[in-house]
């Protein structure tokens, strides 16, 4: 009678383990789910430069949030697990410049000139460890 409690217990430990793994690898995945959510929302598709400011401002908040750390040159560092970077390239002046450009010589400034051009997410990239949204890069629309 022992024996069976004993064996009992043990069934009864590895199931609370495999389902506390499982309900954790679920949580984990929603959460990755829901914060790609908004930049997978805007791939392939044509935003105007106030949108774009909106989606620098969110990249900026994220690494923030995610303390991720800049490189001597300003540039976020890729962590391998919740960095965002982001490059856009000009057809005014055939330039690619990146997030932390436009964020230091301020959106406002940004969106003053670009409002009203539109931009189109090309390529987005992600964590190979993570799954999360790691790189974006957008090209403005000629006009």
């Amino acid at each position: 009678m022992k024996k069976v409690i004993i064996f009992l217990v043990g069934i009864a430990i590895i199931v609370a383990i495999v389902s506390y793994v499982y309900f954790n690898y679920r949580i984990m995945t929603n959460e990755v789910k829901q914060a790609n959510a908004q930049y997978e929302s805007i791939y392939q598709k044509e935003i105007y430069g106030t949108d774009l400011a909106t989606v620098l401002n969110k990249v900026v908040d994220d690494n923030t949030k995610n303390e991720v750390e800049k490189e001597d040159t300003g540039l976020y560092k890729d962590n391998g697990k919740n960095s965002i970077h982001v490059d856009i390239y000009f057809t005014d002046d055939d330039t690619i410049h990146s997030l932390e450009e436009i964020y230091s010589s301020g959106t406002s400034t940004f969106v003053q000139y670009y409002n009203q051009v539109k931009f189109k997410c090309t390529k987005i990239e992600y964590h190979e460890q993570t799954r999360r949204v790691r790189y974006l890069y957008f090209e403005q629309i000629a006009t």
